[in-house]
C-alpha cells in the first residue's frame, strides 16, 4: 500500500457576535463574516467536506 501523508484535521466552529457568527477552523480558514448563525454552520461543515 502506497504511502500517503495525512492532510491536516479540520475542526470547525463558530464564533458568534451578536446576532451573526461566522464559521473558522483549526487550518487556518475563516468564512465570511456577518452571517446567519445557520450559514456559518453550513460554511463549517462544506468546509470539512472539501477536502
Amino acid at each position: 500500500m502506497p504511502h500517503q501523508a495525512s492532510a491536516p484535521e479540520h475542526r470547525t466552529g463558530t464564533t458568534e457576535r451578536g446576532s451573526f457568527a461566522h464559521a473558522h477552523c483549526t487550518c487556518g480558514w475563516s468564512g465570511p463574516a456577518r452571517r446567519s448563525r445557520d450559514k456559518a454552520r453550513t460554511d463549517a461543515e462544506q468546509h470539512e467536506s472539501a477536502d
